[in-house]
């Protein structure tokens, strides 16, 4: 997301009210705690299906804010840069973050206490220690073939 989540005027606790098909769209994008990990290069090992996250980041994450520089136009320079969206979310469960809220919420699990949502602040995800901020590597000075020297731990 270019600039920040707008979180403002929502209903309270909106999430535990609706299911994730009947969110607006406003609703939807502020599910998102910004830590920037959906924007990370993903290992997957081809065999055992299993993926590993890596600090690698796509080209338009900004590791400042842990938001897409290009949010809206992002499709034009990430033609592959998936839209979460309720119709397509089980069938991406597998790669996304374990803090996700998209992920945390379809598994019928509550949103952590410093998810933005939560605590009312964007920041409570960077002083949780959950977002990459600060922590990414960008994509143009990482060969591809030594991605997995920089795999994470999640969640981290």
């Amino acid at each position: 997301m270019s600039g920040d989540i707008d979180r403002k005027g929502l209903a309270p606790r909106f999430w535990d009210r609706k299911p994730l098909n009947k969110l607006s769209d406003r609703e939807w994008e502020a599910l998102c705690d910004g830590c920037g990990k959906c924007c990370l290069n993903k290992l997957e090992d081809e065999e055992t299906g299993e993926v590993a996250l890596t600090r690698v980041a796509c080209r338009l994450l900004d590791d400042a804010t842990c938001l897409c520089s290009q949010y809206e136009i992002r499709h034009q320079f990430v033609p592959e840069c998936i839209v979460l969206r309720p119709s397509n979310i089980e069938k991406n469960l597998y790669w996304m973050p374990e803090t996700c809220a998209y992920k945390l919420l379809w598994n019928k699990k509550p949103l952590p206490e410093w998810h933005p949502l939560m605590s009312g602040r964007a920041d409570s995800v960077h002083e949780a220690g959950i977002s990459m901020q600060g922590r990414t590597v960008s994509e143009f000075d990482i060969a591809d073939e030594d991605w997995e020297d920089h795999i994470i731990e999640e969640p981290t």
